[in-house]
């Protein structure tokens, strides 16, 4: 069983278009990291890589997968049109 220091709301992360990846600010002075790829597939612990602390991703699976499709089939269709 997972101990979690906080639980914490998705849109209070700050995401990372580059690296694809959320983080919110740890006690330790790092920040929690979770990548898009692990929400999508339901994962909800955040790890902070400096310290021992955790916390719970707080969101809807299935509206982050229908908000991730749309943005992916945006950007395609864009990238379309440019060609």
């Amino acid at each position: 069983m997972t101990i979690f220091h906080d639980e914490i709301e998705i849109e209070d992360f700050e995401y990372d278009e580059d690296e694809e990846m959320y983080y919110y600010p740890c006690p330790c002075g790092d920040r929690f990291q979770i990548s898009k790829e692990e929400l999508a597939a339901g994962e909800e612990v955040a790890t902070c890589p400096s310290c021992s602390l955790v916390v719970k991703v707080i969101y809807d699976l299935e509206k982050f997968n229908a908000e991730t499709e749309e943005i992916c089939k945006d950007n395609t269709e864009k990238e379309v049109l440019k060609a």
